[in-house]
């Protein structure tokens, strides 16, 4: 057995103000669970109704506060300030991973596939944006996790409609071109992509979203993915450098499609991905005889 005391007192920090708050406050109840079973001093710390400089109070951080302000580099700033040890990523790599048009444009530098896009206002010429990206699309907040404020649009006169629902979680708001096929998610964990999961939502002409991801229990998860070795072998690297070059570390997700021609294409990454029941990174973490518990304490491990 691991000696629990290392780590000091732990502060799991979850909950917090974003629109990812109910789904935080399930990972961040779960990765508690898991810390105390293997005897960690460590107590839920929710910045809604705690003060944030209170963490000095603390050896370190396991951050599960999902979407903005935990996984945008604000709250990694902060800790970085006070010089707090903390799992995932530093401030820049939660920066760029939250704003889903940078990462695009820094993997686009990089020479790394990622589905073409273009950003939205409320002036954008509709038929412009069919004219260069074709249909179907998908519309997306650009500062928003979980599938938030995101919509398939089929048809040209649906774009204002999708725009208008994207825009209420944020003033960015982005097109990006639907690829059709089968879409993967790439768990990377210490410089190590994991098994990788294919996704299928039992509505199969929609996408992984919302209700697919927290809702539905007729979601399809497949490890192995159905990729031939070679096929996953390339995915996992392609991961690992868009993981990179984002200056992502500790722990994170990928998400990538692969298109009806057989072609890879980044979708996003998540510096703080779900930690619930449905979640893919214990998913992975499980194909590759990894379990729940183990995994919590592997990521804490990082922060010594």
């Amino acid at each position: 057995m691991h000696d629990a005391s290392v780590f000091g007192k732990v502060a799991v920090v979850y909950g917090g103000n974003s629109n990812e708050r109910i789904i935080s406050l399930d990972s961040g109840a779960a990765v508690l669970q898991a810390l105390q079973n293997q005897g960690v001093d460590a107590t839920h710390f929710d910045p809604k109704h705690q003060d944030v400089t209170e963490l000095r109070d603390f050896d370190r951080v396991f951050n599960v506060l999902h979407g903005r302000g935990g996984e945008d580099g604000v709250l990694q700033g902060m800790l970085q300030w006070l010089d707090i040890p903390q799992t995932g990523s530093g401030v820049l790599a939660s920066a760029l991973g939250m704003d889903k048009v940078r990462t695009k444009q820094l993997w686009q530098g990089c020479g790394l596939s990622t589905a073409p896009f273009s950003l939205l206002t409320a002036a954008t010429d509709w038929q412009q944006v069919v004219n260069t990206l074709g249909l179907p699309l998908i519309i997306k907040p650009v500062h928003e996790g979980s599938s938030i404020g995101m919509t398939k649009v089929n048809h040209l006169d649906e774009l204002p409609a999708a725009y208008a629902t994207a825009v209420q979680c944020g003033d960015v708001v982005m097109a990006e071109r639907w690829i059709t096929g089968r879409e993967f998610t790439i768990v990377i964990i210490d410089e190590e992509a994991y098994p990788v999961i294919r996704l299928e939502p039992a509505d199969i002409t929609n996408f992984y979203d919302f209700e697919a991801k927290y809702n539905r229990t007729d979601t399809g998860y497949y490890i192995p993915c159905g990729l031939s070795d070679s096929e996953e072998k390339h995915l996992q690297a392609l991961s690992l450098a868009a993981f990179r070059a984002v200056g992502a570390k500790g722990w994170g997700r990928v998400d990538a499609m692969q298109d009806n021609d057989g072609n890879f294409w980044l979708l996003e990454i998540n510096t703080v991905p779900g930690m619930t029941s449905h979640s893919l990174v214990p998913m992975a973490a499980k194909a590759r005889g990894m379990d729940f518990d183990a995994l919590c304490w592997h990521i804490l491990a990082q922060t010594l």
